[in-house]
């Protein structure tokens, strides 16, 4: 079952100081709720997206079509994170560009479009700015924080920011920090964008232009890491777009999995902000609480006084399950309540927003396992 969303937003006045020296100095969050917060507030579940997600978690805006939440099979009345339960809500992070302030937005001391010159954004920053929004609405303590790859390093990162402010952090197919591997496809994506000719430094909007070539470019790559070889070879394999015949040429299109990612990267590029896309990937290339702690991760996650649900899947080579036992490990060391789930299945890293039966029984197990008081409205 799911249900008409309606989209909020949320004014900031008070500068958000930002963990790379810049300021947010006034801003916006867009955001969604769903289900009812209850009497003794301690019912809310806060779910953190990932790099092109948004606020729109879960639900469908009514007289649109295709516009089902991103993981609107997980959340919902009777769903794994059950809205009849769970007062659950879903926040656009800034620099993001599905409504928060972002790059597209005016910058208030100029008074022209931010484009490149939006500051740095990582995510502490990201937490620090939700922290606001749940206290502008009187949450002072989560149920859970949950939250898939970049969603998952913000869960994480809760339960070391605001540790007395969760209770239960859901970590799913993510990992303590990027390795260099992940830092590269980031890179060359960042490339492909920014070396297009519409990119013109950030500043593209004052050319009214569109960078598309290298949104394609970037999108087209990043889905690839996505994908497991298992996935791409049952749905692809080798077969041609038309024909049986090649076409001998290096222009045209010959295999299906061409064709398939050319649209993927053409949707995309219709809907994703470039300037966007270069602050989020930097985002997930900062990450690292262990780092001022010499690498040592036990030693940053000591300070977490959250029960942890962590989750991987066999065929993510992006997050490998390896990364996320690192975070198990670390979190036994320090004699956390942790479970961990490492699931046999086919979709590689995407899996997290699949309907695998095992996957889904197992966060509605966990969720079902979480106390809360009254279920009165407040």
């Amino acid at each position: 079952m799911t249900f008409a969303a309606i989209p909020l937003t949320m004014h900031f006045d008070k500068p958000l100081l930002l963990k790379g020296g810049g300021v947010l100095s006034a801003y916006q969050l867009q955001y969604e709720t769903y289900g009812r917060l209850n009497q003794n507030r301690d019912n809310a579940v806060l779910i953190c997206h990932a790099l092109n997600a948004s606020h729109h978690v879960a639900g469908y805006y009514e007289g649109q079509a295709k516009s089902t939440g991103w993981w609107d099979n997980m959340i919902g009345p009777g769903k794994p994170v059950d809205t009849e339960r769970f007062f659950v809500i879903g926040v656009n992070n800034p620099g993001s560009c599905f409504g928060s302030t972002g790059p597209m937005h005016t910058d208030p001391h100029t008074q022209q479009v931010y484009g490149a010159d939006f500051p740095v954004v990582t995510v502490e920053d990201w937490v620090n700015a939700q922290a606001r929004l749940l206290d502008a609405m009187g949450i002072t303590q989560l149920a859970a924080v949950m939250g898939g790859s970049l969603g998952g390093m913000q869960a994480l990162s809760w339960s070391l920011q605001y540790p007395q402010r969760v209770r239960h952090a859901v970590v799913i197919a993510s990992a303590p920090n990027l390795n260099a591997e992940n830092i590269a496809f980031n890179e060359v994506a960042r490339r492909a964008i920014t070396t297009d000719p519409d990119f013109h430094g950030g500043h593209f909007y004052a050319h009214g232009v569109v960078p598309k070539r290298g949104l394609r470019i970037a999108r087209m790559l990043g889905h690839i890491t996505y994908l497991s070889d298992d996935v791409m070879n049952t749905k692809f394999g080798r077969a041609l777009q038309s024909g049986e015949v090649f076409k001998y040429s290096t222009q045209e299109i010959e295999f299906q999995i061409e064709s398939y990612l050319r649209y993927q990267g053409d949707k995309f590029s219709e809907y994703f902000d470039a300037n966007t896309y270069l602050l989020i990937t930097r985002a997930l290339d900062y990450f690292d609480p262990a780092a001022q702690y010499q690498g040592n991760l036990t030693k940053a996650l000591a300070q977490a006084c959250a029960k942890f649900l962590l989750v991987s899947f066999t065929t993510d080579w992006r997050f490998a399950p390896a990364r996320s036992r690192e975070i198990v490990q670390a979190l036994v060391a320090n004699q956390r309540d942790v479970s961990y789930a490492e699931i046999d299945a086919p979709h590689g890293h995407d899996a997290f927003l699949m309907d695998d039966r095992r996957y889904l029984k197992l966060v509605r197990s966990y969720f079902a396992g979480i106390q809360t008081q009254s279920v009165e409205v407040a």
